[in-house]
């Protein structure tokens, strides 16, 4: 193995710079993975700005990611050089309540991979062997990195559970929100409407199987649902998911909005209706069902990718993030 490589480092400023790094090194109970691609999402855009309250900055970004063992350190088990792998991101203290509860992405001691410790925008990535999943050989390289979004939106539809039988609609159709249609189309759930004001996203979205996609929520052809799902992150969008539910209805805010957001609410309204607002963070322990489902549903799922960038174009890959003519970009080295 070299001894440096390339990285993208984040300075939590808006700043991006390529930058020559010594390559990690394994350590008691770690892996060095080289990525096969890296996704990048909402989050990474928040991170870039320093507006992500766990950034630790400089940091190198990345935690959609799937790569090749390239060294395994001292006591990791299961682990060979070669193999193929995708990793939970979230880095878990294990002790805590919360990973005792059996929800590590709350962790009191929470590291995310690419957030606060140096992530996949990289030629190597170095991680705790305890979050590496071993995958299919059946699942392709471009999939791979879809695994770990796929996870948060298995972690956000549990958060709600009995919706498969409800009347559901979807604010945001980027990579979040199209894959909660690929799911429910594939858990056999009752038809999912979508809302996005980009029409490219709308026509994906009933490719894949909505049951309708419109561009305002004055244009669906329901006024009332029991389940909304918050894929934008933008203040108006939830406003009016939340405006959308009826009756014991409940809202999944998955959407990853600015700390210093807000949004109007009645409390009569959640007492008149017995409303239920559940928020749903990042991908709890779901990975490894996450990594299971993407053997039969990648073909779905790659389609959404519309952009790859190299390593040293991750400024066009964010500028690519952030247009609504993309869905998910990814990055390569």
């Amino acid at each position: 193995m070299t001894q440096t490589m390339r990285a993208v480092v984040a300075d939590g400023r808006g700043g991006v710079e390529l930058d020559e790094r010594p390559v990690p090194r394994s350590r008691e109970g770690w892996v060095v993975i080289a990525p096969v691609g890296t996704g990048v999402c909402g989050t990474d855009l928040h991170l870039i700005d320093g507006d992500y309250p766990h950034g630790r900055f400089p940091v190198v970004p990345g935690h959609e990611f799937a790569g090749h063992v390239t060294e395994v350190g001292p006591g990791v088990r299961g682990l060979a050089e070669g193999d193929y792998v995708g990793v939970n991101p979230n880095i878990s203290c294990t002790v805590c309540v919360w990973c005792r509860r059996g929800a590590p992405n709350l962790c009191v001691d929470l590291l995310p991979v690419g957030v606060a410790v140096d992530g996949s925008c990289a030629e190597y990535v170095a991680v705790p062997s305890r979050t590496v999943v071993p995958l299919s050989a059946s699942i392709e390289q471009r999939a791979a990195p879809l695994i770990e979004p796929f996870a948060c939106v298995l972690h956000a539809l549990e958060r709600a559970p009995g919706w498969r039988g409800e009347e559901a609609v979807v604010f945001g159709a980027g990579s979040i929100g199209l894959m909660a249609v690929v799911l429910a189309r594939a858990e056999g759930g009752a038809g999912v409407r979508v809302v996005e004001p980009n029409a490219a996203r709308r026509a994906a979205a009933l490719a894949l199987g909505a049951a309708e996609a419109v561009g305002s929520v004055d244009e669906l052809e329901r006024e009332v649902f029991d389940l909304a799902v918050d894929a934008s992150g933008h203040p108006a969008a939830i406003a009016q998911a939340i405006a959308a539910l009826g009756p014991r209805g409940r809202l999944v805010q998955m959407g990853v909005a600015s700390p210093s957001a807000a949004v109007a609410l009645s409390p009569y309204e959640v007492f008149a209706k017995e409303l239920s607002i559940i928020g749903s963070n990042s991908l709890a322990d779901r990975y490894a069902e996450a990594a299971d489902r993407m053997v039969d549903l990648q073909d779905e799922l790659v389609g959404m990718i519309t952009a790859t960038f190299r390593l040293e174009d991750y400024r066009s890959a964010l500028a690519a993030a952030k247009s609504p003519d993309h869905i998910k970009v990814q990055v390569v080295a």
